[in-house]
């Protein structure tokens, strides 16, 4: 299946058929559909949406459709041209515009591409909207303008350079205080976006920069997902410049990840832990994150004197309970920041410039920063089951064996033992269920894993 929709937008492989990928035909009908449920719900003689895409090798041609299917509505672009997920974030309200679409599909690899649909705040729609655009999409109830009212397209391509002025207006970060620690950095933008912006960020803030895979061609050197088995190159390359840290985004810049100076990976779920650290050290109160995301930062939450609390899996969900919470910071395991003070959007700019402030502010190394924290190891699995089998039955009797454990199923199943825990989730769209372990060693986690995918076994006979 490689045409996935969803509430939060549609993605899929470039090319094949239609309504089995991503074709020109399916990216003009879900942009008409977002289009029209904008004009559904929204009475303005003239709605706005701005729209920014990443690096990769579609890029221009989705572009290039979803904009003009907007202009065939009747509705007004702000193009930004080349750009990032939080950069669109940032300047869908500071245009006072009515929506944003992000053309990408985030760390999928390059025949992959996708729409993702913002509100007019700048963050993703609600499941609820979600649900009434594909309704739209499917019924295809589009109505176009004529000629006399066709929408009009804007381009900007300051708002890069707009965003970072944004950060490094926060309160939070301590340009002169990075300045003065002389930093050097390694930056892998896996040849997107994030080789323009993070770069342009870390020279404005006195850093030296080594880049490495920066091009944006959309050509992309190693899977773009920031994990350790595709980022040996600079992890090598820290090691060999002397640097202080490399820094890896996605090639939408929403998901960040940190080497160390020794060559060895900060870790994904540490990213949040660290930049929480420091935030709460400035400004103590709450935090949230995911049900599959590390319960490290529930521990640096509560050395400050914050409660911590789990949402389901999804940003949209972690912002909500961020927002219900009051939470000064937030985020994904998977190295998505969410710093309200600027906006509610994982923000690889916003981590960058924090984490670099509390580096400078602990005049520690990288590795040593990354040791103060408690040790927690991860183990991510799945179980293929077939499509005869019952899902939700299963997750049910796993919630009853463990009915004396602290079970939570807001979202599947989370077991929480005393030292250690495990997150069933099933899939939405094939007949899987994925496993998510944590304890305080990497073989715990891996027989925790191993020990309930066993128990799945046996409930469903297999």
């Amino acid at each position: 299946m490689t045409l996935i929709k969803s509430i939060s937008g549609i993605r899929g492989t470039i090319g094949g058929k239609v309504g089995d990928n991503l074709t020109p035909v399916d990216a003009v009908k879900f942009a008409s559909a977002y289009g029209t449920f904008l004009k559904n719900n929204i009475s303005k003689d003239k709605l706005t949406v701005v729209i920014g895409r990443d690096a990769r090798i579609s890029g221009p041609m989705i572009h290039n459709l979803v904009v003009n299917t907007l202009i065939g509505l009747g509705i007004n672009v702000i193009d930004l041209g080349l750009s990032t997920t939080p950069t669109v974030e940032v300047a869908v309200p500071l245009e006072k515009a009515d929506g944003g679409i992000i053309l990408t599909a985030s760390h999928n690899p390059k025949q992959w591409n996708a729409l993702k649909l913002l509100n007019a705040k700048g963050e993703f729609l609600s499941g609820a909207d979600g649900a009434k655009i594909l309704e739209i999409a499917e019924a295809e109830a589009f109505d176009f303008s004529d000629v006399d009212s066709l929408g009009e397209i804007i381009s900007n391509d300051a708002y890069m350079d707009i965003h970072i002025d944004e950060v490094l207006d926060l309160s939070l970060v301590d340009i002169e205080a990075v300045k003065a620690a002389k930093f050097k950095v390694v930056v892998d933008g896996v040849n997107s976006s994030g080789g323009i912006i993070i770069p342009r960020l870390l020279k404005l803030m006195g850093v030296e920069v080594v880049e490495l895979y920066c091009e944006p061609n959309g050509h992309f050197p190693h899977n773009p997902e920031p994990l350790k088995e595709h980022l040996t190159d600079i992890s090598e390359l820290v090691v060999k410049e002397k640097a202080d840290l490399g820094i890896v985004v996605d090639p939408d810049v929403d998901r960040l990840a940190f080497i160390s100076d020794d060559g060895e990976m900060f870790g994904e779920e540490y990213t949040l832990v660290a930049v929480a650290d420091y935030v709460l050290s400035k400004t103590p109160g709450n935090t949230v994150s995911n049900m599959s995301s590390s319960r490290a930062l529930r521990d640096v939450t509560n050395s400050h004197g914050g409660n911590y609390e789990a949402s389901a899996v999804g940003e949209v969900n972690v912002v909500e309970l961020m927002k219900k919470n009051n939470a000064v910071i937030g985020g994904e395991g998977n190295g998505g920041i969410i710093y309200p003070e600027l906006h509610y959007g994982r923000d690889s700019l916003v981590g960058v410039a924090l984490f670099l402030t509390h580096l400078a502010n602990k005049k520690m190394t990288v590795s040593a920063l990354r040791a103060s924290y408690p040790e927690y190891y991860m183990s991510k699995n799945k179980i293929e089951l077939t499509p005869q089998i019952d899902v939700d039955a299963i997750l049910t009797q796993m919630t009853e064996k463990y009915k004396n454990e602290d079970i939570s199923t807001i979202d599947g199943v989370k077991i929480d033992f005393a030292t250690e825990w495990v997150h069933l989730r099933k899939s939405n769209t094939e007949p899987i269920i994925r496993i998510y372990t944590e304890a305080p060693s990497q073989d715990a986690a891996d027989k925790l894993a191993l020990r309930i995918i066993d128990e799945i076994k046996v409930i469903a006979g297999i």
